[in-house]
């Protein structure tokens, strides 16, 4: 997997919003349309998206199924999404409406029977995405912390085959602080499969840093706050993509 830069766009309530640090009630509004929003990143450039429906995290189920699906549709580019997809059912029907890929959290903890499940029936088509807090993963929008330690659950996660992690340091998100290195390049120690990190980017450099890590199985960053409050451009971070 070559190193990607993939912009995030998380759906609250049927708009683009960021939180920080996943709290559903630090979140700011950028936009009405998610749609528009996607349409801008491809536009400048973005050969993925990373899409969450947050309300679907926090509730266990899709709540904003319908603009996702409508992402995936009308932009040609792959699209991954997170937030809700719990079950086979809710993979299948992303899957239908053109999502290259589905990002599955909480169920990696609460129902591995069924990751298996996705990952047999759609092969390369699914992330894990681990969000973790002190080294614990955090599930269920990030509101309940488990005791269970990621590095643990992704290498037994990855015996199920899944394509590819995400990692999220949960302290670094929306903070704009930078990413946590350290534990990122732990994390990815610790697994075979290609790391996305997630969480804290924030400055050219550290996409730039991130980039250098790619020979300790970093594939790729996902971007959200900087692009929205304007300190990284999206243009020049996906330069980094090519070194």
């Amino acid at each position: 997997m070559p190193f990607q830069i993939i912009p995030a766009i998380d759906i609250q309530k049927g708009k683009a919003v960021r939180l920080r640090q996943g709290r559903a009630d630090e979140a700011t509004v950028f936009s009405d349309s998610p749609l528009d929003v996607a349409k801008r990143f491809v536009a400048a450039g973005a050969s993925w998206l990373h899409v969450v429906d947050l309300d679907g995290a926090f509730l266990g189920k899709p709540a904003n199924a319908d603009i996702i699906c409508r992402i995936a549709s009308s932009t040609d580019v792959p699209v991954q999404v997170g937030g809700g997809v719990r079950n086979y059912d809710t993979a299948s029907r992303y899957f239908a409406a053109g999502v290259s890929r589905v990002v599955l959290g909480t169920s990696i903890v609460r129902d591995p029977e069924e990751v298996t499940r996705i990952t047999r029936a759609y092969p390369g088509k699914v992330a894990a995405g681990i969000d973790a807090r002190d080294g614990r993963v955090a599930i269920r929008g990030w509101v309940e912390v488990t005791g269970v330690i990621a590095a643990d659950l992704a290498r037994e996660i990855e015996k199920g085959g899944v394509s590819c992690f995400i990692y999220t340091d949960i302290s670094r998100d929306g903070m704009m602080v930078g990413p946590n290195f350290d534990a990122i390049r732990e994390f990815a120690k610790g697994v075979s499969a290609p790391v996305i990190a997630s969480g804290g980017v924030t400055t050219l450099g550290d996409l730039r840093r991130l980039r250098s890590m790619e020979p300790e199985g970093i594939a790729g960053a996902i971007i959200g706050r900087a692009l929205y409050d304007g300190s990284i451009d999206l243009a020049e971070a996906l330069k980094t993509e090519r070194g």
